[in-house]
């Protein structure tokens, strides 16, 4: 088989996605990757699932028109609402991958009884968490709690310090998280505050897994390019592009925050090329 050295579209609500495009790029690093945060319309956490159906097609359309040979929806949210509609849409020419099923296949090979799940209050209330493991494993025991305070903490820089773990700890405290095993961080922003939320855990000397979806989504990309023979040339330097639907300074400093290091931002106004 020839490489495919197409790249792979990785869309976010916001700039939070970047934390799985960086593990992406570490783990796959022939791979090229096309970035496209809607920052224009974030958060989603708070958008009607129609409203978020409406965004990501547009945004698969730009992946499809920009020949990316795969689409991840690295947002919660997303996955939660417009998977369904991707998939059925597209799947047949472009696959579409969501973070939810690599959480749910990874933690029902774990052996857990009690699982929590936080995310934005649109990941929560859709159930979709609770609707996969329930068809995964019927026999765990799922606790979901939206957690709306964390996602704009983080982007605005506020992690790692006592502001912010003063809000992690009375959100873990809710007895919504009682009994848990393990803790699912449904919402590609908290990996950053994964260590404050093992923190909380350790003080209670409760013995709590952190699902961070980062790696475990990564794994599973890699694994279906490897399995569906699309992998890029090897020892190729791919040079990845970063778009947002809406610029500001804001989202440019934050990036770092993200990725881990300094990317350029490119306004793509999508919706303005409609008209």
């Amino acid at each position: 088989m020839s490489p495919d050295n197409r790249p792979i579209g990785i869309f976010d609500s916001g700039i939070g996605g970047l934390t799985i495009a960086r593990s992406v790029s570490q783990l796959m690093p022939n791979e090229q990757i096309l970035f496209f945060g809607d920052t224009a319309h974030l958060p989603y956490g708070d958008k009607s699932a129609e409203a978020i159906k409406s965004y990501v097609s547009r945004i698969a359309d730009f992946f499809i028109e920009n020949d990316c040979k795969m689409i991840l929806l690295a947002c919660n949210s997303a996955s939660a609402a417009a998977y369904p509609l991707l998939h059925k849409l597209h799947s047949n020419t472009h696959p579409v991958l969501n973070v939810i099923d690599p959480n749910v296949e990874y933690v029902c090979k774990k052996g857990h009884s009690t699982i929590g799940v936080i995310g934005t209050k649109a990941t929560v209330s859709s159930r979709t968490y609770n609707r996969k493991f329930a068809t995964s494993n019927p026999e765990l025991k799922i606790k979901s709690m939206a957690t709306p305070l964390l996602a704009p903490m983080i982007e605005e820089g506020y992690f790692n310090n006592n502001i912010s773990q003063t809000i992690i700890n009375s959100y873990l405290s809710n007895k919504k998280l009682t009994g848990i095993d393990a803790l699912v961080l449904a919402c590609t922003h908290y990996p950053l505050i994964k260590k404050e939320i093992e923190t909380y855990f350790a003080n209670q000397k409760s013995k709590v897994e952190i699902i961070d979806s980062t790696d475990v989504v990564a794994a599973y990309v890699k694994k279906y390019i490897q399995n569906k023979k699309m992998s890029a040339l090897n020892g190729r330097i791919p040079e990845h592009q970063f778009c947002v639907s809406d610029f500001t300074t804001s989202f440019q400093k934050t990036t770092n925050i993200f990725y881990g290091e300094a990317v350029k931002l490119t306004h793509i106004p999508i919706w303005e090329m409609l008209k």
